[in-house]
């Protein structure tokens, strides 16, 4: 099972897989360690699915079981998701934390439905890679050596994976998933389901409980902890966002957001953001959940910044204190990820005597001033490290 490949319409078959630590992995799974909770995806040979590190079911033994880098490595590779631990709820789910700048932006593109047949804004993997700047070839190779699917099959994942978000925890009907969802039509999603897991959409919705039957679309968006709410909120409260009783809110413009209507973002305690969006047309879901995840950070890896950081002396006792820190992004602007931009934008203002420590902290760079200027330290005070010690 673990070596077929699925026949997906629309799905490209890449036989390319990224080289993981298979008993690293397994490790983790047995213990359940939440450290690991979408950073990879452990699929069972002889049930054909594919679980989350920390689902709840008995641990399969070794030898039946395969680890991916992705959900959409997993699923080019015959298994379905897991309708117990769900994949579609893993924080970060799909993204990629490397250095790649192209990777990155892809990933936010994709997420946000650049390659969905159904969007305004979808298009090929042509024009995905003119809009990245790089070629068609070079972006699949990309793909491939850093997650181990085609732009196409990551782009198909999420789709599905959205749905089966929005069939278990709204009351939408299905031909309204379909189309929130991003697939061109219900027919293509009804194949979908019918081929990765052998039933129709709406029988996973008997299996389900929603959680209420307000307006819009509510849905709730994960978070890799720990996350410092009370710093994002008066961030995007200082710069003039809309921010009141704990409750970020912003009015939907049909020329910016392809519909009209608000989307409301609030805290939960249960590593995630509760999030409501009221639109008039469905088609521009995608579109406004990935601006969500953008403006909040929401594929920040809290653990993998801190190790990184945490190497310089200055930075490490900053980093122990307020390790939830996280950078407000634009709402607009997905073509740049907010770590990307502000490291970018702020590279140009470090004083010389800091370059060779800067360099030093990518590719979280942009956390590190963000974590220098929460403690007030001025740029222009810190020395730069010796020449051997940046070596």
């Amino acid at each position: 099972m673990g070596a077929s490949r699925a026949h997906v319409a629309g799905m490209e078959i890449e036989p390319d897989i990224p080289d993981l630590d298979q008993d690293a992995c397994y490790r983790a799974v047995l213990t359940r360690d939440a450290r690991f909770d979408g950073r990879f995806f452990g699929a069972v040979k002889t049930t054909g699915i594919y679980c989350r590190p920390v689902c709840p079911a008995r641990t399969p033994l070794r030898r039946n079981m395969v680890f991916y880098p992705s959900a959409a490595a997993a699923e080019i590779a015959g298994f379905r998701a897991c309708l117990r631990c769900r994949p579609e709820t893993a924080p970060d789910m799909g993204a990629w934390r490397g250095t790649s700048n192209t990777v990155s932006r892809a990933l936010a593109l994709i997420d946000a439905g650049a390659l969905d047949s159904g969007s305004r804004s979808g298009g090929d993997v042509d024009a995905l890679a003119n809009r990245l700047g790089v070629g068609e070839r070079q972006l699949r190779r990309l793909f491939r050596r850093h997650l181990g699917a085609a732009p196409i099959s990551v782009a198909q994942t999420r789709r599905v994976l959205l749905a089966k978000s929005l069939i278990h925890d709204t009351d939408l009907g299905m031909a309204e998933v379909a189309l929130a969802s991003g697939f061109g039509s219900v027919r293509r999603f009804n194949e979908t389901f019918q081929a990765l897991y052998h039933r129709p959409p709406s029988d996973l919705r008997r299996h389900s409980t929603r959680r209420d039957a307000g307006p819009g679309v509510r849905l709730r968006l994960p978070w890799r902890p720990p996350y410092d709410w009370h710093a994002m909120m008066q961030a995007l409260a200082a710069r003039g966002d809309h921010v009141a009783e704990g409750c970020w809110t912003r009015v939907l413009e049909r020329a910016v957001d392809a519909a009209e209507g608000r989307v409301s973002v609030a805290f939960r305690e249960d590593d995630a953001l509760d999030v409501r969006v009221v639109i008039d047309d469905l088609r521009a879901l995608p579109r406004i959940l990935a601006r969500v995840r953008c403006v909040f950070d929401l594929s920040a890896d809290p653990a993998a910044i801190a190790t990184d950081l945490s190497r310089d002396p200055l930075l490490k006792p900053l980093v122990a204190r307020r390790p939830g820190l996280r950078l407000p992004g634009e709402w607009i602007d997905l073509d740049h990820p907010a770590d990307l931009a502000a490291s970018d934008a702020i590279a140009g203002d470090l004083p010389n005597t800091l370059l060779h420590r800067a360099e030093a902290w990518r590719p979280w760079r942009a956390y590190a001033l963000l974590h220098l200027q929460a403690a007030r330290v001025r740029l222009a005070d810190i020395p730069e490290i010796p020449h051997d010690q940046a070596a």
